[in-house]
């Protein structure tokens, strides 16, 4: 009892990322400026719109150091985004059924990116070097390539917000760099063939993505390569790394052996299917959210907090857990699914080309989430909410620490490996946690502290990396590319490229 009462306050604490705001440089007399007005640093904006929020993210990279900042960020409510006026065509939704436009997507876009700027009192023509679009809105599309007509959406959407269009393609050589950028890049020595942080993306036999929020998966992954950077978990290559957004997305990377002429990890795994939405759906059940659009975000909030002292009932917990996920299926997806968790995917394509794909789904594409909704009643009017809190911990936890053991029985967690986490249903509450915990249960790893990371902003973060990488912008002496413990792979890229 006495060692057990103590292993709470000495167990290891996970390692948790949250976004530093950049340096300032004191001017005397109390006068500050910001690192980035003064030093050579890459200002990358993140576009997001996902299922539940629509963010633009400023960060800075400091070109000296390599560490990356945030400098500001914009969220608004995807929910709140103007209905479709007469004449326009709806061509997707939301997972909570917001309908959207290309016009209204295009606004929004284009009001946030502008709003971000403006807070942080920086210019998108002079200031801002590149931008970078993504989204998790999937849910209501026919199939991966219609995403196109999204970025396309949002890509309006900064043009009209005043990003010139060189801001968001790779320059063709290095003198289309700024000056400020010239010295720091290897675009004269290095070609940037599509891989992010040493990783290339996987390539169906039917030319086709393999999963619809493919390009949040890498953004994921690199950012998640970057936050790593500020714990001491080497985080390179093999690693799984899982973002928790309202739509699950990731990828798992392979191993390279340090001798091999082709430095580039590949894609072996991608994770797609439900995430947040599901305790998104037992909070529902509160009547303390909105009924249709309400989220765990809006009642929990997005922050991690520690361990300590907790009145939890434990069996309690453990049967309200067990039944939730007694509707919620993770699996590898089956070669004739189209969607899974509401997902479009291509499952035949992934399968023939060797790639799992993991899925998370609750019922069929969604089709028990009520039932977690009504699971979410009962434990809020009989427990209050102090245990529905802890139920959803341990639920997400529980999904986090089931797609690991199907990366497990497929062979693609080695003890090299390492695993990293984001999004709110993944990093928020003791969530990270527990899935330490349960990670040190299944025994992969002598110290699982050491292979484990959480990082807050995976897309934002790994914007800035991939801007970073478009333009051929590196530190070799603390790389991001290659494997764990290994060197930088920019001399083998370059022997590649003559």
């Amino acid at each position: 009892m006495c060692a057990r009462f103590l292993e709470r306050f000495f167990k290891p604490k996970p390692h948790i990322v949250e976004s530093p705001p950049p340096p300032s440089i004191s001017h005397g007399a109390g006068m500050t400026m910001p690192e980035y007005k003064v030093k050579p640093y890459f200002i990358v904006a993140s576009v997001e719109m996902g299922n539940t929020t629509t963010k633009c993210i400023l960060t800075g990279t400091n070109l000296e150091t390599g560490r990356t900042y945030i400098i500001n960020k914009n969220v608004t409510m995807s929910r709140d985004v103007r209905p479709p006026r007469p004449g326009e065509e709806v061509f997707g939704a939301t997972l909570d059924g917001t309908e959207l436009t290309r016009e209204s997507v295009t606004e929004l876009v284009r009001d946030t990116l502008i709003r971000c700027h403006k807070e942080a009192n920086l210019s998108i023509q002079d200031d801002l070097d590149f931008v970078v679009r993504s989204t998790g809105v999937v849910a209501a599309m026919d199939s991966p390539d219609q995403v196109g007509d999204f970025i396309i959406a949002l890509a309006n959407g900064c043009l009209e917000a005043g990003v010139p269009p060189r801001k968001m393609t790779p320059p063709m050589s290095i003198e289309n760099l700024p000056k400020k950028l010239r010295e720091h890049s290897f675009a004269d020595r290095v070609v940037f063939v599509g891989a992010v942080a040493g990783v290339v993306p996987p390539v169906g036999c039917t030319g086709v993505e393999m999963v619809a929020n493919e390009m949040e998966g890498e953004l994921a992954m690199a950012g998640i390569k970057e936050g790593a950077k500020w714990t001491p978990v080497d985080f390179r290559n093999p690693c799984l790394s899982i973002d928790f957004g309202t739509t699950l997305d990731g990828r798992i990377t392979s191993d390279v052996a340090p001798d091999e002429p082709n430095p580039f990890a590949k894609t072996i795994g991608n994770f797609c299917g439900l995430a947040g939405a599901i305790p998104d759906s037992i909070v529902r059940g509160t009547g303390l959210v909105r009924e249709r659009t309400g989220t765990a975000l809006d009642l929990l909030g997005d922050k991690s907090i520690g361990s300590g002292f907790s009145n939890r009932k434990g069996s309690l917990v453990k049967e309200y857990v067990d039944r939730c996920h007694e509707h919620i299926d993770i699996r590898i997806v089956p070669p004739d699914r189209t969607r899974f968790g509401r997902v479009p995917v291509c499952a035949a394509a992934a399968a023939e080309s060797g790639v799992a794909l993991i899925g998370c789904d609750c019922g069929v594409n969604g089709s028990e989430m009520d039932i977690l909704k009504e699971i979410g009643k009962e434990i809020y009017d009989n427990h209050g909410i102090g245990l529905l809190t802890q139920v959803v911990d341990h639920v997400c936890a529980e999904m986090a620490l089931r797609l690991v053991d199907v990366a497990i029985a497929q062979g693609m967690v080695p003890a090299n490996s390492a695993i990293g986490f984001t999004g709110r249903a993944a990093i928020s509450g003791r969530k990270p946690e527990y899935i330490l915990d349960g990670i040190a249960e299944r025994g992969i790893y002598d110290v699982p502290n050491d292979h484990l990371v959480f990082v807050d902003d995976g897309l934002a973060r790994g914007a800035a990396l991939m801007g970073r990488c478009m333009n051929s912008i590196g530190k070799p002496k603390d790389p991001l590319g290659g494997v764990c413990g290994g060197p930088c792979i920019m001399a083998r890229r370059i022997k590649i490229g003559k």
